[in-house]
């Protein structure tokens, strides 16, 4: 004899719809010695399509281990997949007691752990300008003021700003006019170039995608844009880049570009 029986789980039908309050969803910190870590644990209990954005990468796995890159508050966007479809988001909130996990430090001083902004450095003596490769490490031939920049390159001058943001790695230029110029940016310090005595003359790359720095052109190659600088200073107060065209030598020249944090 066949009997029939409702199942005990809650199942949606075919072609229905959850909403954001019906998520079953988490993000917890691994605790460490008593404390939130910086590795946070995803869980999806819904019967959606997975998608987790944690600032500085995403996951498309129900469950899984991320890596946060600040202390502090910090969210993930979770953004599900319904059957007919249709995306259903949903912020979770967490706090990292501490970094117990390396990670690179550089995402700190770039955004704050969410986003910063960085203008022109109009404390220091020039803000661009040129010197020599392996040689300089800010301008030192040519050297630039602030006040003179807008001939470089018209809106890019007092008044125009960077915004560095976490999530996404996003690079949003704006130059003095109000005009925006949306792109990316991502860095490698492991890329160290060092002079012929064996010091280090820069500490990695800076990469851009989409557009580029504040008059980020070269003049040595027709004004040509340029999308990777070599770091020379980066800490949570300054961001000093240069640029020399590929295959340069000791002494050729080489561009710097001079900003600071606007606190």
């Amino acid at each position: 004899m066949l009997f029939s029986c409702d199942p005990i789980e809650k199942r949606l039908d075919i072609g229905s719809e959850i909403t954001a309050n019906e998520l079953n969803i988490t993000a917890v910190p691994l605790m460490v010695n008593g404390k939130r870590s910086n590795k946070i644990i995803v869980n999806n209990d819904s019967p959606v399509l997975s998608s987790w954005d944690f600032g500085t990468g995403t996951t498309q796995k129900k469950t899984d281990t991320v890596l946060m890159v600040v202390a502090g508050e910090n969210e993930i966007i979770f953004t599900g997949l319904n059957p007919l479809g249709t995306k259903v988001s949903k912020t979770l909130t967490f706090i990292v007691d501490e970094l117990t996990f390396p990670v690179p430090p550089e995402w700190a001083f770039l955004t704050d752990g969410k986003e910063k902004t960085w203008k022109w450095d109009e404390t220091k003596p020039a803000v661009w300008g040129n010197g020599g490769y392996l040689i300089n490490v800010t301008p030192a031939w040519w050297a630039v003021k602030e006040a003179e920049m807008n001939a470089q390159e018209a809106g890019e001058g007092v008044g125009s700003k960077m915004v560095l943001a976490l999530r996404g790695a996003k690079l949003e230029k704006i130059r003095s006019t109000g005009e925006k110029l949306i792109g990316s940016f991502s860095f490698d310090m492991s890329q160290v170039v060092k002079s012929d005595d064996g010091k280090i003359w820069s500490y990695g790359k800076f990469k851009t995608k989409g557009t580029t720095v504040l008059v980020g052109k070269s003049p040595e190659e027709g004004n040509s844009p340029i999308y990777e600088f070599d770091i020379m200073t980066i800490n949570d107060k300054e961001l000093v880049l240069a640029y020399a065209p590929a295959g340069a030598a000791i002494w050729a020249t080489t561009y710097y570009w001079v900003f600071r944090a606007v606190e």
